[in-house]
């Protein structure tokens, strides 16, 4: 029997008010002006906007509340394609909010919210493949689980969460993250740590790229950061994620699955926003047709056989 949808996501979803053109962390006792802002829906919400953008099915299961921020989440979700569903409006539950301040090729994060008071309910779709984040109720899902996670807010990193990973075929933290929950120095050797746990493992590092071991075709690739003027890093890693799975569906090799999803996030990070920032099929033609580079021509050659027509 077929799929309803390509990916099934499950996580926390926000609501995203973004702030860029800081040239320096705001002060107390001081009011700092931007440049630029942008507002949408974030969390688990880039995932789904980015695996739409790519011509994929994407179906979600998140909390909203039933509020003004809940009601432009959902819209905007809407409006993009996205099958919401498995997902739930809850009275009286306020949408989880995000202040991102961007400055100095980084951003901070300021987040209210509370858990939502009850988990989704319904079965979900048949699909291809599953987005979960470890630190949410569990969703039962399937297809490839790709597992992620956020920053933990208590800083304790407890390694007993890398337990949630059975089952998963990928997991994609950022260096930071794999190295706090593996207590290990070095990117390196967290990904080297988790690859005794997942058949695919993922370290993202920012704008120095990614690695990752596909321990079921022994593959090994490490791809460099693309040169791009970063506006905005919000939702980044998110992005990654999603080329990561669009990728893996195409059956790609591992080179070009990190590639492709190294292209993603940095293609994103050009605008403001995380879940609206995210590249669709017309954007990476448009890179790919003016890449002069011979490097980067070389590297993204198979991008000339996977754009649509």
């Amino acid at each position: 029997m077929g799929a309803d949808a390509d990916v099934f996501l499950s996580g926390r979803l926000f609501h995203d008010l973004v702030f860029t053109g800081l040239a320096d962390p705001p002060r107390p006792g001081a009011e700092t002006w931007t440049s630029g802002m942008s507002s949408g829906p974030g969390g688990i919400a880039n995932f789904a906007v980015a695996l739409a953008r790519l011509g994929l099915r994407a179906s979600l299961a998140a909390a909203f509340g039933d509020d003004p921020y809940g009601r432009l989440c959902w819209a905007a979700l809407e409006s993009e394609g996205v099958d919401l569903a498995p997902s739930r409006r809850l009275p009286g539950w306020s949408t989880p909010v995000t202040v991102s301040l961007a400055y100095d090729g980084d951003r901070a994060l300021v987040t209210h919210g509370t858990p939502p008071p009850c988990g989704v309910s319904g079965g979900p779709p048949r699909a291809r493949a599953s987005i979960v984040h470890l630190e949410a109720e569990p969703v039962p899902a399937s297809g490839l689980i790709f597992a992620d996670l956020g920053w933990d807010p208590a800083r304790e990193w407890p390694a007993e969460t890398l337990d949630r990973l059975s089952g998963c075929h990928a997991f994609m933290p950022n260096a930071y993250e794999a190295m706090r929950y593996t207590r290990t120095e070095t990117p390196e050797a967290a990904l080297a740590k988790l690859a005794e746990l997942v058949p695919v493992a993922v370290v993202t590092c920012g704008a120095g790229g990614a690695m990752a071991v596909d321990s079921g075709t022994g593959e090994r690739a490490r791809v460099p950061g693309l040169p791009v003027e970063a506006v905005d890093p919000t939702g980044a890693g998110d992005v990654f994620g999603a080329g990561l799975v669009a990728a893996t569906l195409a059956g790609w090799p591992l080179v070009h699955r990190l590639r492709f999803a190294n292209l993603s996030a940095a293609l994103s990070v050009r605008r403001a926003g995380g879940a609206l920032a995210a590249p669709g099929w017309a954007d990476i033609a448009r890179w790919w047709h003016g890449v002069a580079d011979p490097e980067l021509r070389r590297d993204h050659a198979f991008l000339s056989d996977v754009i649509p027509r």
